[in-house]
């Protein structure tokens, strides 16, 4: 009864959990967090900062048919408020800039100052009685008497880069032709797992309002997170439909096939739901949400967390005298050995710190642990009728006095060779990859779109940046400074584009006061020259007296797009990012180097960080697996004693031969490849558990030939997974399951003689 309660009550908190569809798709949350405070600071306001933003680039034939089809494809996504452009109207950008337009002779940009340094006053005089004089040219941010040489308009140009203000709308320039830039902002936190991809139809359907305003093709370009997001929801859909659904199709195939009952279906089913239950509910509790990569890896847990109920019903076959409590009792200790060694190989999932695996460990374990407890506590009470005969049962029960035993002696040292040797070709060929790509597949075409966006709006990575601290917040820019100072060698010689940081929109104070004392120097002198020539020129501008700071600069609306990367106080120090922008594979090494000497700043490369924690738990499993090996085969001489090599020794060939072809077939090993092999372990020992139990048992056969058979379709089919790591986890498993299915009765003892062993037959039809 308790039981029962208990998963009455998981099942009401499932209810609120797929309402709340809280489902992570961030890659990174899989992966160990920083021991750095600032630095985990930084990583989770990069992802708040992107989580939500997508960039769509539009162009049609000509410009006017490109307006036509950004206003189309902005009157269309207006609909649903799916995606919200940002605005862009002029006057409001215009209004936003001048909170700080009375800062303006500080805030100049190096390139003006070196500008200016190097242009002769008369020149500088020329320019500014132009723009007196030619409408056209005159319009500024500021009127001219404040703004001769309207460096502020000329500042905020440069802080835009190629980002250009077109009839209303942002462009960018291409020598085919502008493009429309559209800076969308996702409206829904979380996806939904219904399989469906939202935002991309959205887009697809204002793509095609916008073709048809345009009348003309209109190419389209994006880029964001949410779109990587849905593309990971929607995937993870497919691959749980094909693989949770397609192996419980299997299994219960399986099971109606060998059993002829709905009884065994029903109660086998709901093992499996009950596991699954169990895994969820653990997982949500401990970790508040739920990865899909765990969802996916989940839905194999119905091919291992069948075989406590397949057991029971192939041992209720056998003897369908014995009581169902007796016959639990008969079982009870080779099931908890098997569940005992299930558990171990997947608890060995969550030694690693690493969130992602940690997950998938819990939910196996709470997965597995809930079957069981199904099949003991509720099929003894559920299993009121007797058991039925089947045709497909009894040849395949009765198919192991047929199989052949491994041969002794020097036949079976030279079978072992036999097997061994090509493997071992196999081996020499295996390598190892530890890349971050290993655990994400977006779609080819998105990933296309994102580079070439990248490429022409020069979007800095998220993955590569400079943290920066000091003791305060001037230091903390004068430290900026003196970064960019070395920053700009690399935009000089084309390893970058250029550089995103909080000093490029409020300098220090020491910074801005060189600026304005020159500034207004300089124009002062350029009055004094347009008096000379003109007759009338405004007076000398007064000092400024008055300086920007941080606080002040980021509340503003042209701070909005930095306030990520200034993080404030940590630990005693501010802290600040700088990200770069165009920096390709071949600009790392110099990226890096400049922040050498430099106290107080330091390189971060996530990518190649992960990269590292990947390589390094990949080792240290490989030595867990040797550890594993031993315990399971201490376990199990404590029970078999001498007959336990013969349990152990599919296994081990398994994962030798499983691992070289690997080998042959290409596929590296990888950190998710060595957790398939621990798992191989886990689940493969329960085949030789069964055998030498009950040896020469043919019930205790069928049970291992339905469960092998379930897992191997379960592990099988994540095989097909996009995600590389998972489809390398399920092509391991693929192999290795299958060979300890055909080595497991190879080893059995030699037991009772064929003429005297129990069979199915004489069971009632």
């Amino acid at each position: 009864m308790a039981w029962l309660l208990l998963v009455a009550m998981l099942g009401w908190q499932q209810v609120g959990f797929w309402r709340e569809g809280r489902l992570d798709s961030d890659v990174f949350a899989l992966l160990p967090g920083s021991a750095d405070p600032a630095l985990q600071a930084a990583t989770d306001a990069l992802a708040e900062a992107a989580s939500q933003q997508v960039v769509v680039l539009l162009r049609g034939g000509d410009w006017a048919a490109t307006r036509a089809a950004a206003q189309a494809f902005l009157t269309h996504l207006r609909e649903d408020g799916l995606l919200q452009p940002e605005s862009t109207d002029a006057a409001k950008a215009i209004a936003a800039l001048g909170v700080m337009a009375p800062y303006r002779r500080g805030l100049i940009t190096e390139a003006q100052l070196r500008r200016l340094q190097a242009t002769s006053p008369d020149t500088l005089a020329d320019e500014a009685l132009r723009r007196l004089y030619a409408p056209g040219a005159s319009s500024g941010l500021l009127p001219w008497a404040e703004d001769p040489l309207d460096l502020w308009g000329e500042a905020w140009q440069a802080r835009a880069g190629d980002i250009r203000r077109r009839d209303g709308l942002l462009s960018v320039p291409d020598s085919a032709g502008d493009w429309v830039l559209l800076r969308l902002r996702y409206s829904r936190p979380s996806f939904n797992l219904d399989g469906e991809p939202h935002l991309q139809r959205r887009l697809q359907a204002a793509l095609d309002a916008a073709t048809a305003a345009s009348g003309m093709p209109v190419r389209m370009l994006r880029a964001g997170v949410p779109l990587h997001a849905e593309a990971a929801a929607v995937r993870a859909h497919q691959e749980i439909s094909l693989i949770g659904l397609g192996s419980m199709a299997a299994v219960l195939l399986l099971v109606w096939l060998s059993f002829r009952s709905l009884r065994p279906l029903f109660m086998v089913a709901l093992s499996l739901l009950v596991g699954v239950l169990c895994g969820l509910a653990a997982t949500r509790l401990v970790f508040g949400q739920v990865h899909l990569l765990t969802l996916v890896f989940g839905a194999t847990l119905i091919g291992v967390a069948e075989d406590y109920g397949i057991h029971y019903f192939a041992s209720r076959q056998g003897q369908p005298g014995v009581p169902p409590r007796t016959l639990l009792r008969q079982l009870a200790p080779a099931l908890l050995l098997a569940l005992a060694t299930s558990l171990l190989a997947y608890l060995a999932l969550g030694i690693a710190p690493m969130p992602g695996l940690r997950q998938m460990a819990l939910f196996s374990v709470a997965g597995l642990t809930g079957a069981f407890a199904t099949v003991l506590l509720w099929f003894p009470w559920l299993d009121a009728g007797r058991p039925r005969q089947s045709p497909f049962a009894r040849a395949i029960a009765e198919s192991l006095h047929r199989w052949p035993r491994w041969p002794a002696g020097r036949r079976g040292w030279m079978l072992l060779a036999l097997l061994l040797l090509p493997a071992a070709g196999g081996w020499l060929q295996l390598r190892s990859e530890d890349g971050l790509r290993a655990l994400q597949a977006s779609p080819p075409d998105l990933l296309a779109d994102e580079r070439e966006i990248s490429q022409r709006l020069g979007l800095p990575s998220p993955a590569q940046f400079y943290l920066l601290r000091a003791a305060d917040p001037q230091t903390l820019l004068q430290l900026e400074e003196a970064l960019a100072g070395r920053l700009q060698a690399g935009v000089d010689e084309g390893h970058l584009r250029g550089w995103r940081a909080v000093s490029q929109l409020v300098p220090s104070i020491a910074r801005q006061q060189r600026n304005e004392r020159i500034v207004r120097e300089l124009e002062t002198a350029l009055f004094e020259r347009i008096r000379q020539r003109i007759g009338q020129a405004p007076g000398a501008p007064a000092p400024q007296g008055f300086w920007l700071l941080p606080e002040v600069a980021l509340a503003a609306a042209p701070g909005e797009a930095l306030r990520s990367q200034w993080l404030g106080r940590h630990d005693g120090a501010w802290v600040s990012l700088v990200l770069l922008e165009g920096l390709g594979q071949e600009g790392l090494a110099r990226a890096a180097a400049a922040a050498d000497g430099l106290e107080g700043v330091r390189w971060v490369d996530r990518s190649a960080d992960f990269s590292a924690v990947l390589s390094r738990y990949r080792v240290l499993m490989q030595w867990l697996l040797l550890v594993g090996y031993a315990a399971v085969a201490l376990s199990l001489w404590l029970r078999f004693r001498r007959k336990a090599w013969r349990v152990l020794a599919p296994t081990v060939l398994a994962a030798a031969i499983s691992l070289g072809l690997l080998g042959w077939f290409g596929v590296p090993l990888q950190l998710f490849g060595v957790l398939a092999q621990l798992l191989l372990l886990g689940v493969g020992v329960d085949y030789g558990i069964f055998l030498v139990e009950h040896e020469d048992d043919p019930p205790a056969w069928l049970a291992v030939c339905l469960g092998a058979a379930s897992t191997w379709l379960a592990f099988g089919l994540l095989a097909l997974s996009a995600t590389p790591a998972l489809h390398g986890f399920g092509l391991t498993l693929l192999l290795g399951i299958g060979l300890v299915w055909l080595l497991s009765p190879c080893f059995r003892p030699a037991g009772l003689r064929t003429d005297t062993a129990p069979t199915l037959k004489g069971m009632p039809s």
